[in-house]
């Protein structure tokens, strides 16, 4: 085992907000001095989010509030991705149907096109990203124009958001209530899509940069895409169990419990003749079956596992849980 730091085999962070930073208003438990730590190293911060709700200037100063290291331009978000897309393929100055939050017509509006609320205005695209105030009217009117021809973009489709309560329904619900709606599908501009990643990189000048996420199916996803290392972080969305099951695509390279574990040495996986070993737990696939010799409660045994499954099933283009049998020491 290395006596060295995970993250200090690269020269940034990139991460995620909700469940990774934060749970609703507050901070994840050794979060913010997890955060801290990374200047003393030499290693640059970026925040990736795919919440459109607020602006990087407003996101940026709950994190300060917080406690938490951030500039206003290490924070690249969704609705950024989603105004350049637009700004991308429109002419300047054209209309745009906002379903979402004043933070997002800003963007917008930044990106040198006109934020409109409604049909009546002649909006040419719709651009939707999250907000709590959404209600069914919003999503009415962007039905109506969206089946009228425009170009349809989503922020994101996470279908979840972690709160301070639970888990509570996120952007790609309500994406989803316009797509059943009208039977078509938004582009998507920020993850899992790759141009987030590399914006966000190239803004610290990173070259290894590290993604840590709570959710695979856009954290882990799109920095794979990215062709960045990811780091799957339990405390969001994304569990031991899910993980595990992953399809290929949203496997990440190393499993932590919180970010915390940045700063801890990563335990290395050696194999041996179809067993997986890692820290004092083994793990072997048979008869479709993965044994695991070590305690359920140890993510050593879980990062075992994960290896000896992923190994057999390389090219998983679902998610597929193996049968586990844990056995003793």
């Amino acid at each position: 085992m290395s006596d060295v730091s995970l993250v200090s085999h690269f020269d940034a962070l990139l991460a995620d907000l909700d469940g990774v930073v934060y749970a609703g208003p507050d901070a994840i438990p050794g979060a913010v001095e997890s955060l801290k730590k990374l200047s003393g190293l030499g290693i640059g911060l970026g925040y990736v989010t795919n919440n459109a709700s607020r602006s990087p200037a407003e996101v940026a100063a709950h994190l300060r509030d917080l406690g938490a290291p951030a500039a206003d331009n290490q924070v690249v978000s969704s609705s950024q991705a989603a105004a350049e897309l637009l700004a991308s393929m429109l002419a300047p100055g054209s209309k745009v149907l906002i379903t979402g939050s004043p933070a997002l017509a800003r963007e917008i509006e930044l990106a040198g096109l006109v934020p409109v609320g409604g049909q009546d205005e002649d909006p040419v695209a719709v651009v939707q990203g999250f907000s709590p105030a959404i209600g069914w009217k919003d999503l009415a009117e962007a039905t109506y124009v969206v089946n009228a021809g425009a170009f349809w973009v989503a922020t994101n489709t996470d279908m979840s958001i972690p709160q301070a309560r639970g888990i509570a329904p996120g952007n790609g619900t309500l994406v989803a209530a316009v797509a059943a709606a009208t039977g078509q599908q938004p582009r998507v501009a920020g993850k899992p899509e790759a141009p987030l990643f590399h914006s966000a990189a190239k803004r610290l000048g990173a070259e290894r940069p590290l993604v840590v996420g709570d959710r695979l199916d856009t954290d882990i996803l799109g920095g794979n895409n990215a062709g960045f290392a990811t780091v799957a972080v339990l405390t969001g969305v994304d569990t031991r169990e899910t993980i595990l099951a992953a399809r290929a695509a949203e496997r990440p390279r190393y499993i932590i419990e919180d970010l915390e574990g940045l700063h801890r040495p990563y335990p290395e996986v050696t194999h041996d003749d179809g067993t997986y070993t890692c820290g004092q737990s083994t793990a072997r696939l048979a008869n479709g079956a993965v044994g695991i010799i070590g305690s359920q409660d140890d993510l050593n045994s879980w990062r075992a596992a994960c290896a000896a499954w992923w190994a057999g099933t390389p090219d998983a283009a679902t998610p597929q849980a193996p049968k586990l049998v844990w056995l003793d020491h």
